[in-house]
This record gives structure tokens, sequence and C-alpha cells, in this order.
């Protein structure tokens, strides 16, 4: 399984926002969520195929968060980069 991931950490009201050079799926985990993804298991999530970038996910709540990006089992590969847009 080939996957790009970033750990970000999100305070209330912050934005995580990923640029995306083509379509591909993008995923906000928790830690626990993360660890299941790697593993095979189920896992819940945020997020999904972003078709258009950037792709712009809140997270739920205060914590350190893990933005995967990958293309679905699909050939080829995704450039992506991700930041956090703190709240005002």
């Amino acid at each position: 399984m080939s996957f790009l991931h970033y750990t970000v950490q999100t305070g209330p009201g912050d934005v995580v926002q990923v640029s995306l050079d083509k379509q591909a799926n993008v995923l906000l985990l928790d830690q626990c969520a993360f660890q299941n993804f790697k593993s095979g298991r189920r896992y819940q999530y945020r997020g999904g195929l972003a078709k258009q970038s950037p792709v712009c996910l809140r997270a739920p709540y205060l914590g350190t968060w893990k933005v995967v990006v990958n293309l679905g089992g699909y050939p080829g590969t995704v450039r992506a980069s991700c930041r956090v847009v703190r709240a005002a």
C-alpha cells in the first residue's frame, strides 16, 4: 500500500488544507485510526475522494492528526502538500 502522510496539530476552529496535483483520496485520521489504516483494519475518517484542490478539512477536536493521501490502489503517483490554517 503506497500513500503519503503528514502529522498535524490542530486547535479549535483550525482547518487542514491539502493541495494536490491530481485527484486522490484525502483522509484525516486520529492516531488509532491511522494504525488501523496501516494494518488493513476498519477505521473512521474525515474526507474522501478529492476531485479538486485544495481540500479543506476541519478536525472534530483538538489534537494530533494524520493526513493520508493515496490513489486508492490505482497506479501512479500524486504530489501533495499540507498545512494548517489557524483560526482567527
